[in-house]
């Protein structure tokens, strides 16, 4: 039985000018797959040896052999670069000669050519190797207790909810999300982040936050703002009256721990505050 977009292990049954046939094992010569000489990896094998290949289909819908290895086998999931971007879907680099194809339906996101994003590969309805986004269907739970609160993992974002909740795939196998509040870049689908498990929600999921903790968080945004001011000859528009989304989009932090490192630097006596914005001493 062949594993169509797998491996397998094929006996070579004869030769071609332009390739070896594998044995399908059918009983019936129509049935054996080339193997072109392109790819051919390594000395061309003989008449009776077993190799190993990978099964998929060539530009005419036939199942055709590569020695060569892909990035990604079917039923699993890849982080791949995004070729080239039609009206009909999204071309990946998978490591063969033919680039897979993101169907339009299967686009949960605009992807963007250059851009790495996490898919799943899945056997389509006419029988070719094709990827998804809509990965969260078959991403797995983590086992209870596998993992804890306040340990750090890392994930690939997949999707981003209206409301600005992203959802990860951790370790681009498990369910998780990080909240419109935990976070003040502009993170998108196909971006990596690493951050703290807050808790594990009752359906599994993992919540974490890529926030430092608080002393860390407001020490850096401490020199962030120092930083600030020294290379703006000694101010900044910026005050403790600035409306968070000014924060956010300068300082990538909430209006809270803004306020609290002002406060900070005023008492060590570094800094100084008026209408217009913020001064250093």
């Amino acid at each position: 039985m062949i594993k169509f977009g797998d491996y397998n292990m094929l006996k070579v049954k004869r030769e071609a000018s332009f390739g070896l046939y594998l044995d399908k094992e059918t009983g019936n010569t129509s049935d054996d797959i080339l193997l072109p000489n392109g790819n051919i990896v390594g000395d061309t094998p003989k008449i009776g040896d077993e190799v190993q290949v990978f099964i998929y289909r060539d530009s005419k819908d036939r199942l055709i052999a590569t020695m060569k290895k892909p990035k990604v086998t079917v039923d699993n999931f890849a982080v791949l670069k995004v070729t080239s971007v039609t009206e009909f879907g999204a071309f990946m680099d998978f490591g063969l000669e033919r680039d897979i194809l993101v169907p339009k339906r299967e686009m949960k996101y605009t992807m963007v050519p250059g851009n790495e994003y996490l898919v799943f590969i899945y056997e389509d309805k006419t029988g070719r190797l094709a990827a998804s986004t809509e990965v969260g269907r078959y991403l797995d739970i983590p086992e209870e207790e596998q993992y804890q609160v306040g340990e750090t993992v890392t994930g690939i974002v997949y999707d981003k909810q209206t409301n600005g909740t992203l959802e990860v795939a951790i370790e681009e196998k498990y369910m998780g999300i990080v909240l419109k509040n935990e976070y003040f870049t502009d993170i998108n689908p196909g971006d990596r982040v690493t951050g703290t498990i807050k808790r594990v929600l009752e359906d599994g999921r993992i919540s974490f936050t890529p926030r430092k903790k608080m002393i860390e968080a407001k020490e850096e945004l401490s020199d962030t703002i120092l930083d600030y001011l020294k290379e703006h000859d000694g101010f900044m528009p910026y005050n403790d009256k600035s409306t968070p989304d000014e924060i956010r989009k300068q300082f990538n932090s909430s209006k809270n721990y803004f306020k609290i490192s002002l406060g900070n630097l005023m008492k060590k006596g570094l800094i100084r505050q008026d209408e217009k914005g913020t001064h250093l001493k």
